[in-house]
């Protein structure tokens, strides 16, 4: 049977400019439920938050690398799933995403009750305080518009849900286009293509029509630029855009970054193994998806935008919003840069980067 002992919320003021992220909180409450964590419930992954998952790791015998990855979570028992996001939550519930819950009321300073990952009364009265606060219905659910209330207010990283908005997209006729081949690749059907455009499919379109693509969804946007790494620049551009509104990075840093990478070449690949429209090496990819977001994300043109996006604003976070000091982390680690300041080498890519920016 598995014990968790209430323990009072005492959430510490983090250091200044650090990033917090929520989901970390509860990592540390189900550690410490195992009593395999003994510091502040804070959201930073530190030396002792660590040293916390290897052991849960040695215990459960997997492989001991200090990262949260699904299985490790998974081994710490109730409390170690699901990930904040991942579903409703009401009043009775357990596990991960109520410790997060519970961790961000309490930075709010709605909740003072312990930090267990109960969805307790008292949690839920909480929560139906902070729904007043931020102008919805107060019924103590954790919804998606409480959800994503919540992710807007403390950017907390959650597993992007696939959502179908129809709206109306316009694509103008390139040489070689077909009304069959535009049909396959937004992912309608020739006919309600056709009948949209008043068009007969036996007749050939000149080069430069508008069309409007019926039906075409958020989904089917994803995917039609993701399928593939083969993209132009104006394509990448627009998802460069997309992943940098998303997660709230400037646009225009993001798109002089990518140019000065790899000039908006998504197959390009380095010599060290760095690939894509923001050349990740592997072992950045691998930070992001075990300890920034939690999951494995897609080995395409939005997978290896969205990756980057991420790492880009975790070194924002880390030094201060300092775009100068984001890139040389970005350019030369980030430990380097904390321990012995911006390299000779590094200065001519951060200035390059900063200059395109103000042009972008």
């Amino acid at each position: 049977m598995f014990f968790v002992v209430g323990v009072a919320a005492v959430v510490f003021a983090s250091p200044a400019g650090a990033y917090v992220n929520a989901q970390h909180a509860g990592l540390q409450v189900a550690l410490r439920a195992l009593g395999l964590y003994h510091g502040e419930i804070d959201g930073l992954v530190g030396p002792q938050t660590v040293a916390g998952v290897r052991a849960a790791q040695r215990r459960a015998h997997l492989p001991v690398t200090g990262l949260a990855d699904k299985r490790t979570r998974w081994s710490l028992g109730p409390l170690g799933r699901p990930l904040f996001g991942s579903r409703i939550m009401r009043t009775g519930l357990f596990g991960y995403d109520v410790s997060v819950l519970q961790f961000l009321l309490t930075r709010r300073g709605v909740y003072d009750g312990p930090l267990d990952g109960y969805m307790s009364v008292a949690t839920t009265k909480a929560l139906r305080r902070y729904q007043r606060q931020v102008k919805l219905t107060a019924d103590g659910v954790v919804g998606p518009r409480t959800v994503a209330a919540i992710v807007l207010e403390n950017k907390v990283p959650v597993r992007p849900q696939r959502v179908a908005v129809s709206y109306s997209k316009t694509y103008v006729v390139k040489p070689g286009d077909s009304l069959t081949a535009i049909a396959k690749r937004f992912h309608v059907s020739l006919r309600k293509l056709a009948r949209a455009n008043r068009l007969n499919s036996d007749h050939v379109l000149l080069i430069g029509k508008k069309l409007r693509i019926p039906g075409y969804t958020l989904a089917a946007a994803r995917t039609t630029t993701s399928t593939a790494l083969a993209a132009t620049p104006t394509e990448v551009r627009d998802r460069l855009d997309y992943w940098a509104t998303h997660y709230g990075v400037s646009q225009p840093l993001l798109r002089a970054l990518a140019w000065m990478e790899s000039g908006y070449q998504p197959n390009v690949v380095s010599k060290a193994g760095a690939r894509g429209v923001l050349q990740t090496l592997p072992v950045t990819r691998d930070f992001v998806e075990q300890v920034l977001v939690g999951h494995a994300l897609p080995r395409t043109l939005d997978g290896d935008i969205e990756t980057g996006v991420l790492y880009l604003r975790h070194l924002l976070g880390n030094f201060w919003g300092s775009e100068r000091l984001a890139l040389a982390a970005w350019y030369q680690g980030e430990k380097a840069v904390r321990e012995q300041g911006v390299f000779k080498v590094t200065k001519p890519f951060v200035a390059g980067v900063l200059a395109l920016k103000a042009r972008m």
